[in-house]
């Protein structure tokens, strides 16, 4: 596997850390379907809250940690971009890589629901605006060229069709995300159906690459009044 091998040796070779990147995505969508057999409660209102669950509970816990195949991975969150006012919601870092500071990946987390899904207002242009966009105009660490984001489903809805949307809205609405490609599927993690990549050029010129994982949570969620 590839987090057995040591990553000093190929520093320079992007498409290992991609299949690396692979591994971490696969691990944490394990802690995704724990969640959803276990019937966690998520608040339908906050996403913060839904990250510190899959964060705190699974992706922190040893035992858990070892058997989605994540125990040479260390995560943290709420962390600190040296070019941001914001902060990144789960940062991963190697066991291999403490010694370059910015050798890490990010994952980006946003609700996402059926409201104005084709409008700039709703929650899809939030997550392109204030989640695509930060790795285009990196504010986030691009280190290895690839990154992802999580989209925390918190309404019932038909997910690829609203790939679609979001597809439409960066085609349309957009344009600064500067696309080469549009959210397309690929097929990289057993037994789920939502997994999507967009490569795009970042301000610098830069070609980045953001994996897109479509967590549904639309039969698990609760009201969180403290935020109404």
């Amino acid at each position: 596997m590839i987090n057995e091998i040591d990553a000093s040796s190929f520093k320079n070779s992007i498409e290992i850390y991609e299949e690396e990147f692979k591994i971490i995505l696969s691990g944490i969508t394990f802690c995704y379907a724990l969640m959803i057999n276990n019937n966690v409660q998520v608040p339908s209102n906050d996403e913060n809250r839904i990250r510190d669950i899959l964060y705190l509970e699974y992706l922190r816990k040893d035992d858990i940690r070892k058997k989605a195949n994540l125990i040479n991975y260390r995560f943290d969150r709420e962390t600190s971009e040296d070019e941001s006012k914001g902060r990144t919601d789960i940062r991963v870092l190697s066991k291999n890589d403490f010694e370059i500071h910015d050798a890490y990946y990010i994952i980006e987390c946003k609700r996402l629901d059926n409201e104005n899904l084709k409008g700039s207002s709703g929650l899809n242009g939030e997550y392109i605006k204030n989640g695509i966009m930060r790795f285009v105009e990196q504010q986030y660490s691009t280190y290895y060229t690839v990154n992802g984001m999580i989209g925390f489903i918190v309404e019932n809805m038909d997910i690829n069709n609203n790939i679609d949307n979001i597809n439409y809205l960066i085609k349309n609405n957009y344009k600064q995300v500067n696309s080469i490609t549009k959210l397309t599927f690929i097929d990289f993690i057993k037994d789920f159906n939502y997994s999507f990549y967009s490569i795009h050029e970042d301000i610098k010129g830069k070609e980045i690459k953001l994996y897109h994982l479509m967590f549904d949570f639309s039969k698990n969620t609760i009201i969180n009044k403290e935020y109404l």
